[in-house]
């Protein structure tokens, strides 16, 4: 609801315009933790168990 109400006001729009104005540092850094996160490394290895996904 929190959310929904960002949205409809505007106030999401306005800080995602922003975040993007000042070189996106929030969107960054909240992309390199989560790449680092240990259940990133527990699925790469698990997708390179799967056969099927592997490309020929």
């Amino acid at each position: 609801r929190k959310i929904l109400k960002e949205i409809q006001s505007g106030q999401f729009a306005r800080e995602f315009v922003l975040e993007n104005q000042g070189g996106k540092p929030v969107f960054t850094a909240m992309r390199r933790q989560n790449k680092e996160h240990p259940v990133e490394e527990v699925g790469k290895d698990l997708r390179a168990m799967f056969s099927w996904l592997k490309k020929v």
